[in-house]
C-alpha cells in the first residue's frame, strides 16, 4: 500500500499539469501578498479549510458546539498576537451562528427536535433577554453603541448557551466530551500560566501589559499570571471553577485513569488560581464545595466537609503560615475586612447608592464602569469602577434587573439541587451534575468581587452547564432506558445462545 501511494505521489509530481498548477498558484499568491498583504493571502488559503469545517459542523452540530467552547478559551488571548480588521468577538458570533444554522440544516427536510427547550431555564433566560433588549429605550441611556457592546455577553449568550446545553449535553457520551474539552483548555491554561511565571512573558504579552495592564498585573514586583485569558481575574476565577468541577468529577468516575486525569486537571486548576493572585477566586472552592457536600445528604460527609472548610478558613484568616509565599499572602488578604482595595470598592458602592436611588431600571445597558468610557467618556457612571458583577448589573439595569438576575440564578441552583438530590438515580450523572452546580454556586459568590460571568470563557461554560443541570432528570431517564435495553438484549442473546446450544446437543445425542 505504501509503495502504491509513493508511486502515485511521484506520478502526480511529474505531471506537467500538476507542476504548472503549483507554479501558477505560487505566482498568484505572491501577487496577492504584494498587493493586499499577508492577512488577505492567509484568508484565501484558509477558505478551503473553512469550507471543510462548515461541512463537518453541519454534519455534526455537536462538534461545532465543542469548537465554540474551545474558541471561548483562546479567542481573546489570541487577539494579543494578531490585530484583526474587525472586532474579535465577531468570530465568536460567527461560530455560534454556524451552530444554530447547522442544527436546522442537519435535520432538513424535517424540523429539529426542540422539545428539550420546554424548560424553565429557557423561559427565564427569555425574560432576561426581553428585559435587556428593552433597555434600548431606557431614558438614562446615552449610547446605542454601548448597548450593542453589552447585549451579547449580558443577555444573548445567557439564552443561547443554555439552549446548546439542553440540545447537546443530553447523553453520557456528550457530557464526557464536553468535560474533556473543558479540562484540556483548563490544563493548557495552567501550563501557559506557569510558562509566564517561571520562563517569562513573550513579546505580545509584554506589549499588552505596557499598554496599561501593568497597573493591575504587577503588584509589589510580582506578576499576576493571566495565561491566555482576558486578565488575571478571569484566569483565577475560571481555574478555581475548573478545580471544583473536576475534583467532583474525579470523585465520581469509576475508571482509575479518568480519575487520575481529572484529579490532575483539578489540582492544576487550583494551582492556576493561586498563580493569578485573584483574591475573589478563593470564594469558588469555599462556596462550591459547601454545596457539593450538602448534595451528598450524608451527615458524616457534611461534618467532615465543615471541618475541612473551617480549617481552611482558619488557615487563611487567623494564621501567618506560608506568608512568605506571595500567592498565599495575596489570597490571605481576601479575608482582611480592612484591605484597602475592599474599602475603595465599598466607598464606590456608597457613592453609587445615592445616584441609583432614583433609577430603579438602571443607567442603561453598557453604560456602567470604566469599560463604558469608550462610548460615554464624560458620563457619571463611566467614571466609577463597578468591579463586582452584581454592582455592574445594578448600575446598568437597576434594582429591578439585579433582583431578576439573582432570582434566575438562585432558582436554577435551587431547582437543580432538588433534581440532583431527589430525582437523579445514576450515580455518575448525579456526581457530575452536582459538581457543575457546585461550580456555578462558587462562581456566583466569586462574582461579588469581580465581574467573572461577564467574560469568556466563564460565560460560555457557566451558561452551557445550566442546560445540563436543569435537564439532568431527563438525561437520567434516558440513561436508565438505555441500560434496560442493554440488559434486555443481553438476556435475549443468552437465551438464544442457550437454546442453540441445547438444540445442537440434542441433535448430536439423538
Amino acid at each position: 500500500m505504501q509503495r502504491v501511494n509513493r508511486s502515485f505521489a511521484i506520478q502526480s509530481l511529474s505531471r506537467p499539469g500538476f507542476i504548472l498548477t503549483i507554479l501558477i498558484s505560487s505566482v498568484l499568491l505572491a501577487i496577492i501578498i504584494g498587493k493586499y498583504g499577508l492577512f488577505v493571502a492567509a484568508g484565501l488559503i484558509t477558505i478551503p479549510i473553512a469550507i471543510v469545517f462548515i461541512f463537518v459542523v453541519v454534519e455534526k452540530p455537536f462538534f461545532g458546539f465543542l469548537f465554540t467552547i474551545g474558541l471561548s478559551f483562546v479567542l481573546l488571548g489570541f487577539s494579543r498576537y494578531i490585530e484583526m480588521p474587525f472586532p474579535i468577538g465577531t468570530l465568536m458570533d460567527g461560530s455560534i451562528g454556524l451552530v444554530v444554522v447547522a442544527i436546522f440544516i442537519h435535520s432538513f427536510p424535517k424540523t429539529p427536535d426542540l422539545s428539550p427547550l420546554k424548560n424553565d431555564v429557557v423561559y427565564l433566560s427569555g425574560i432576561w433577554l426581553f428585559y435587556c433588549m428593552a433597555q434600548i429605550g431606557n431614558p438614562e441611556a446615552r449610547s446605542i453603541a454601548a448597548w450593542m457592546s453589552s447585549i451579547r455577553p449580558m443577555a444573548i449568550y445567557t439564552v443561547i448557551f443554555p439552549i446548546f446545553g439542553l440540545l447537546f449535553l443530553n447523553s453520557r457520551e456528550n457530557i464526557r466530551k464536553f468535560l474533556y474539552v473543558w479540562a484540556f483548555f483548563s490544563l493548557l491554561g495552567t501550563i501557559k500560566g506557569c510558562i509566564q511565571l517561571y520562563v517569562g512573558i513573550d513579546y505580545a504579552e509584554r506589549a499588552w501589559l505596557e499598554a496599561g495592564a501593568w497597573d493591575t498585573h504587577l503588584l509589589f514586583g510580582k506578576l499576576r499570571v493571566f495565561s491566555f485569558f482576558t486578565d488575571a481575574g478571569q484566569f483565577g476565577a475560571n481555574q478555581a471553577y475548573a478545580g471544583v468541577v473536576f475534583l467532583t468529577v474525579a470523585l465520581t468516575l469509576k475508571n482509575k485513569y479518568e480519575k487520575l486525569f481529572f484529579l490532575i486537571v483539578s489540582l492544576g486548576g487550583f494551582y492556576g488560581m493561586f498563580l493569578s493572585g485573584t483574591r475573589g477566586a478563593i470564594a469558588v472552592p469555599f462556596a462550591g464545595m459547601a454545596l457539593y457536600v450538602f448534595h451528598r445528604k450524608n451527615i458524616l460527609i457534611m461534618v467532615l466537609g465543615a471541618i475541612m472548610g473551617l480549617s481552611a478558613f482558619v488557615f487563611f484568616k487567623y494564621t501567618s503560615i506560608g506568608q512568605g509565599n506571595y500567592q498565599i499572602a495575596r489570597m490571605r488578604s481576601a479575608f482582611n475586612p480592612d484591605d484597602p482595595s475592599l474599602q475603595i470598592r465599598l466607598a464606590n458602592q456608597r457613592i453609587l447608592k445615592v445616584y441609583m436611588a432614583s433609577r430603579p431600571i438602571g443607567g442603561g445597558l453598557g453604560h456602567g464602569g470604566i469599560k463604558a468610557q469608550q462610548f460615554t467618556p464624560n458620563s457619571y457612571l463611566s467614571s466609577i469602577a463597578t468591579d463586582s458583577w452584581y454592582v455592574l448589573i445594578w448600575v446598568e439595569l437597576g434594582v429591578v434587573g439585579l433582583a431578576l438576575h439573582l432570582f434566575i440564578l438562585f432558582f436554577i441552583v435551587g431547582k437543580s439541587s432538588y433534581l440532583i438530590m431527589f430525582k437523579v438515580r445514576d450515580k455518575e450523572l448525579e456526581g457530575i451534575a452536582s459538581g457543575l452546580c457546585a461550580g456555578i454556586m462558587g462562581v456566583m459568590v466569586a462574582s461579588y468581587g469581580n465581574a467573572v460571568i461577564w467574560q469568556m470563557p466563564t460565560n460560555q461554560v457557566f451558561y452551557s452547564s445550566f442546560g445540563l443541570i436543569m435537564n439532568c432528570a431527563v438525561v437520567d431517564n434516558k440513561i436508565r432506558i438505555d441500560k434496560r435495553k442493554k440488559r434486555f438484549k443481553s438476556k435475549y442473546y443468552n437465551r438464544m445462545h442457550l437454546g442453540s446450544t441445547f438444540s445442537n446437543h440434542f441433535s448430536l445425542t439423538y
